[in-house]
């Protein structure tokens, strides 16, 4: 096995002896052969199975030759738009473009299209009319059906027929891209691949899987794509089925109908990676940076996030409305032996560029490090029934231990002078566990000053749509956290994560963040708007105004400037904010809330201090330090005339 970067050009290809490549991978991002990226651990999976490929990276969409570069592959080209969907790559939720992408050379915007895996797709199809085309990768995996798009503010249809490929490979795909490839290898064609997990691909005949006696392919029939375009309902309706198929132990096959007689058909998910194979996924040879020609440019950005960083497990059983996880990783945990993650640790620490601290240890929920009850692995996860939401289920296994242990490992290492923790930290899970050891270890050892939480809203009513824990959960949290700071000696914070305009978030609720945090004495520097973005809950009742789970009605706030002042809300304090922050009480019928009593988010207007701090409630952050610095001069200057 040549220990290097894979082929990028027709030299590489020379000097490795290949005259032709099995498979031609074609992605959004610059190309880094890091484990965090999708295109690397496909790349390498199939490597290790004997399979020779080659990458081209962020070719150029106006120019069909630019993905001839490594000629014709002899089994498929492979296409990923990169490690995030490339519309939210490309924009902020309020639809502006984004001045930077980290995923490419030298940070710059540009360098792939929007919709990145349904133009390469049609790129290639110019090109090579036959050529069996696989799609993956974040995008496609949670477009592979009909779905609502944000940017367009339309319901797409699966990017399986926009890209004219022939198969997606949706999840983390390294169980469906082995069997993809020795399929094609043993000269299967690619329209007959209906039989692989993990896996979408279209037909004309729907005989096999509904209907069907053997219930082993009995499938389910979707809402047609027509219908769900015609009524909401309906969409709302297909998407609650697709969240209760999205285990690979009890996931049923899904058909959806389309004009012309052509039907999606969507494979339960790949079974979930034992311990052993998940280490011998982050084993593989891998580099661990970008690759060199990029060097001249600056590097690439999203190396310097990954780089001293540990994962050490996928899947969540979190179940939060508005992440897409349950779709493309599964509720499922799976993880990593210690000794594998221990010696990815040794090698990060034998890098010149280490300073002794390890960024983060985790995924995508850093104190998930098993399933969430023994029958998961076996039997699979509840249909109807979430782990934690709304309160944490009787069989929780809630233990910390195994992922305590690990970080005394890590810590322990030679060279290493801190561990910390960045993944998220549900702290519903952390409370549900009766031993605090792991809780007084993470205050004592892996904060770095302040630890960031998502509790995203205070009101019961938008947590419930969030599928988040109730707002007295989090201040048991919070309590909690001050009193082993104070315990240990310590003077750290916590810093919030807050989202406004979710579904189901009026300016009621709005104002109610804003009461709580006014008494907290804090305002967050930064808040995120709710964005909606393909296969999440939330997502669903943005656009139908139904949440899925029960088809009740949801209040939606869409209107621009309604959004606007419910995130100015969450930051009053900001004289900027003063006229969204007034016409939002006002509206809200909340004028009892402007004024000069203590309770008062602003003043009134027509008085000489508009807009400002009340001063018993100013806190000394830097920007109340700066206006403070202000006023003095002001002050200082009229004395000077006087």
């Amino acid at each position: 096995m040549y220990n290097g970067f894979l082929p990028v050009s027709r030299q590489d290809m020379i000097e490795r002896g290949m005259k032709q490549l099995d498979f031609v991978y074609v992605i959004g991002d610059a190309y880094v052969d890091h484990p965090s990226f999708g295109h690397a651990i496909i790349s390498r999976v199939l490597e290790a199975h004997g399979y020779r490929v080659g990458i081209i990276s962020q070719p150029d969409w106006k120019d069909e030759n630019s993905i001839a570069v490594l000629g014709r592959p002899r089994l498929a080209f492979l296409v990923s738009g990169g490690n995030m969907d490339s519309m939210v790559n490309h924009y902020f939720v309020s639809k502006k473009k984004r001045p930077t992408d980290a995923y490419t050379p030298g940070g710059v915007m540009g360098k792939r299209p929007d919709y990145a895996t349904v133009v390469y797709g049609n790129l290639i199809r110019r090109k090579y009319k036959d050529i069996p085309v696989i799609i993956g990768g974040i995008e496609a995996s949670l477009r592979r059906l009909a779905h609502y798009d944000y940017w367009s503010n339309s319901l797409k249809r699966s990017i399986l027929l926009d890209s004219q490929a022939d198969l997606i490979s949706y999840g983390m795909g390294e169980k469906s891209i082995v069997e993809i490839a020795d399929a094609l290898n043993c000269g299967i064609d690619v329209k007959d691949l209906s039989f692989i997990p993990g896996t979408v691909y279209k037909t004309k005949d729907i005989s096999a899987i509904t209907g069907a006696e053997d219930e082993t392919y009995n499938g389910v029939l979707l809402p047609s794509y027509e219908e769900m375009k015609e009524t909401p309902l309906k969409y709302a309706e297909s998407f609650g089925i697709q969240y209760q198929n999205t285990d690979p132990f009890t996931a049923r096959i899904l058909a959806e109908p389309y004009p012309n007689g052509v039907y999606v058909i969507q494979n339960p998910p790949q079974k979930p990676l034992s311990m052993e194979e998940m280490d011998d996924v982050y084993r593989l040879p891998y580099m661990r940076t970008y690759h060199p020609s990029y060097e001249a440019e600056g590097g690439v950005p999203a190396i310097s996030e990954i780089k001293f960083s540990l994962i050490s497990n996928r899947g969540c059983f979190g179940g939060c409305s508005f992440c897409a996880l349950t779709f493309h990783q599964g509720r499922i945990v799976q993880v990593r032996s210690h000794e594998s993650i221990l010696g990815e640790a040794e090698t990060m620490i034998k890098d010149p560029e280490f300073k002794g601290y390890i960024h983060d240890v985790g995924g995508p929920t850093a104190n998930f490090r098993h399933p969430a009850c023994d029958k998961q692995l076996k039997a699979g996860v509840c249909a109807n029934r979430q782990c934690l939401y709304p309160s944490p289920c009787k069989n929780l296994n809630a233990d910390h231990q195994d992922y305590l242990l690990l970080l005394k490992k890590l810590r322990a290492l030679p060279g290493v002078k801190k561990v910390f923790i960045r993944s998220g930290i549900r702290f519903d899970y952390l409370l549900a566990d009766e031993n605090d050891a792991f809780f007084r270890e993470l205050v004592e050892h892996h904060v770095s000053g302040q630890l960031k939480v998502a509790p995203e809203h205070i009101s019961d009513a938008v947590l419930d749509k969030m599928g988040k824990p109730k707002k007295s959960v989090y201040e048991a949290f919070v309590k909690k956290y001050h009193k082993l700071n104070e315990q240990l000696g310590k003077k750290q914070f916590l810093v919030p994560y807050l989202m406004s305009s979710h579904p189901g978030s009026t300016l009621k609720e709005a104002v109610e963040l804003a009461e709580y945090l006014r008494d907290l004495g804090y305002m967050p520097e930064q808040v995120q708007d709710f964005y909606p973005t393909p296969s999440t809950l939330s997502t669903v009742m943005y656009y139908t105004g139904i949440d899925p789970r029960n088809k009740k009605e949801v209040y939606v706030c869409r209107n621009p400037h309604e959004k606007a002042m419910q995130r100015a809300l969450i930051q009053y304090r900001n004289p900027k904010n003063y006229e969204l922050v007034y016409e939002a009480l006002t509206k809200a019928g909340r004028d009892d809330l402007i004024g000069f009593d203590k309770k008062c988010l602003i003043r009134p207007k027509g008085g000489k201090t508009d807009g400002a701090v009340p001063s018993h409630k100013r806190s000394k952050n830097k920007t109340d330090l700066v206006g403070r610095k202000k006023k003095k001069t002001i002050r200082n200057i009229h004395k000077k005339k006087r």
